[in-house]
């Protein structure tokens, strides 16, 4: 998860850059367009984390989803919409059903300090 919100922050620094970038003598800077997409993913059989991104924004509008398999066996799928007028609207969708390991409860492992 941290990967995710450091890759969003990259983005946002970079897009951001050309408004804040300081006056250049034109005033261009001020109307630019912003575009840009990207998608990455992630499948370690090994540690089981398995989760992917994408998002692309065209001026106002960002639109994007991002997927991941939760601890409890669930898959959860985010998509979402951003803009000035309606700010950002996420719609979350679990796959699945959770299952939990059986066996012993955490109150009866002995604890050792």
């Amino acid at each position: 998860m941290l990967k995710i919100i450091v890759l969003v922050a990259c983005v946002a620094v970079v897009a951001s850059a050309q408004f804040f970038g300081g006056d250049h003598g034109h005033d261009d800077h001020y109307h630019t367009h912003p575009k840009y997409k990207y998608e990455y993913g992630v499948k370690d059989h090994h540690t089981k984390d398995h989760k992917s991104q994408w998002e692309s924004r065209d001026g106002d509008h960002v639109k994007g989803q991002y997927t991941l398999d939760e601890a409890d066996g669930t898959h959860r799928v985010v998509d979402y919409t951003s803009d000035h007028k309606s700010g950002f609207q996420p719609h979350v969708l679990r796959k699945g059903h959770a299952k939990h390991p059986h066996g012993e409860s955490w109150t009866k492992i002995e604890q050792h300090y």
